[in-house]
């Protein structure tokens, strides 16, 4: 089960990043451009989601585009989810309790690579091989 300290320890290890609260909840910015942040549903998503709702930590996090979202989506709906509030938005909620760490970094790491400048993301690549 992944914590908060978690996603800090991954966001934070990736260049520009910084941690901000905003409304008594954390998330990570790149050169000011939010890529994961604490989320919690709200009344209406619990509503709409009924016993589908769950009720630990969630993370959103941005995704390169709108035919990732589906396919992460797809591919583990017991981790990943969405609202209707998300329609249209390149994003998905995490369930922190569900994932594992190193899905856990994977998404930090693409959220971050779909939000942060081009030569940023370059030089990141380049020093990974």
């Amino acid at each position: 089960m992944a914590s908060w300290d978690d996603v800090a320890r991954a966001a934070l290890a990736l260049p520009g990043t910084d941690e901000q609260v905003r409304r008594g909840q954390r998330q990570w910015r790149v050169k000011e451009k939010l890529f994961v942040w604490e989320r919690p549903l709200r009344p209406s998503e619990i509503a709409t989601l009924g016993g589908r709702a769950p009720d630990g930590e969630i993370l959103g996090a941005r995704v390169e585009h709108l035919i990732a979202k589906e396919a992460i989506l797809a591919e583990e709906p017991e981790v990943f989810f969405t609202t209707p509030h998300f329609d249209g938005y390149a994003a998905v909620l995490v369930r922190l309790d569900r994932i594992a760490l190193p899905d856990l970094d994977e998404v930090v790491t693409e959220a971050w690579l779909a939000r942060a400048p081009k030569r940023m993301v370059d030089a990141y690549l380049a020093a990974r091989g």
